[in-house]
């Protein structure tokens, strides 16, 4: 079982398949996983199976010690291509995010003005309007959209209350292009059932969508690490290769990672 719980409030910087040398920032708690969805493929395994002990760390504690990392990497000669938000689970639900994105957009000015400020995001938060505003103002607002099905949302993601996809799709469009869609494709089963959405049932709806909400990108990817749930497979080459085509030729930038 799959039991990757990250450093908190910073780790890193590590090699990103689509960011580069990203450090990441960690709003969750060091010793466990705290999230909206409880994906059956999520590295950080289950969320009944990582409760944390531990508080979430302060506003104050991540900006002093995203500081600290910066002025060791400075130090070092090698800065980080982006500040990722990462970690533990779902880094919109802390509830002073607005400003810790307020500090990091301070301490990324003053440090590596050329790195970019990436947010990954399942997009259950951003109704609030605090969240989105602060979404509005980092580089790389990274919001998941598996699919557009919600029997298929509810078997694989596993949101915590109710979940709206049409609503969801909805406050995308908010962003005014202003946002990255990002959607793991996979095969397999989980319990007896196919999660396989690869097929033209799920992509086709789920393009038409991409068209509606109008991203300035879409990142493409598949399972890359151990997964809390057996006989889950890998997207092929071929499929995401051709996933990614489908996308550019609606004129959206696609990237695909294996």
């Amino acid at each position: 079982m799959s039991t990757i719980i990250y450093p908190s409030p910073i780790f890193g910087p590590v090699h990103s398949r689509r960011l580069g040398i990203s450090l990441g920032i960690n709003l969750l708690p060091a010793d466990g996983k705290v999230c909206s969805f409880d994906c059956i493929y999520c590295e950080c395994g289950f969320n009944e199976d990582h409760r944390p002990s531990l508080p979430l760390p302060t506003r104050e504690e991540v900006a002093q010690a995203l500081e600290v990392k910066l002025q060791q990497m400075q130090a070092e000669g090698q800065m980080p291509d982006v500040l990722t938000f990462a970690g533990n689970g779902e880094p919109t639900c802390h509830p002073h995010f607005a400003e810790i994105i307020d500090d990091t957009i301070s301490l990324r000015d003053r440090y590596c003005p050329k790195a970019r400020v990436s947010v990954l995001s399942n997009s259950t938060m951003i109704h609030r309007h605090e969240v989105h505003r602060a979404l509005m103002r980092v580089d790389n607002n990274i919001l998941k959209l598996d699919t557009v099905d919600p029997i298929y949302i509810n078997k694989v993601d596993h949101p915590a209350g109710t979940y709206d996809v049409q609503a969801i799709i909805e406050r995308m469009k908010t962003f005014n292009g202003h946002i990255i869609i990002q959607t793991i494709f996979m095969r397999g089963e989980c319990n007896g059932e196919s999660v396989d959405n690869t097929s033209d049932t799920y992509v086709q709806p789920w393009l038409d969508t991409v068209k509606e909400i109008a991203p300035q990108q879409v990142m493409v990817y598949t399972i890359d690490r151990e997964t809390p749930t057996q006989g889950l497979l890998k997207a092929t080459h071929e499929q995401l290769d051709a996933i990614r085509d489908r996308v550019i030729a609606l004129g959206i930038p696609c990237i695909a990672s294996y």
